[in-house]
């Protein structure tokens, strides 16, 4: 992936999340909730994007 790709789509995750936070009235811990769900998704694909992590579709939990 081209980093002028993932620069946008990181630029693009920001400004929604932004407009979530900003419009979108809701209580203090549903947004710290939501911020950390967004930030840890986004961790996750960057590992993934630059091979640190292999295919998330292959981690099972449970049996």
């Amino acid at each position: 992936m081209p980093l002028i790709n993932l620069v946008v789509i990181l630029i693009v995750v920001g400004v929604l999340l932004w407009l979530v936070n900003t419009y979108i009235p809701m209580d203090g811990k549903i947004k710290q909730i939501l911020n950390a769900v967004v930030v840890i998704v986004v961790v996750l694909w960057l590992l993934q994007v630059f091979g640190v992590l292999g295919p998330i579709g292959n981690i099972r939990v449970g049996r």
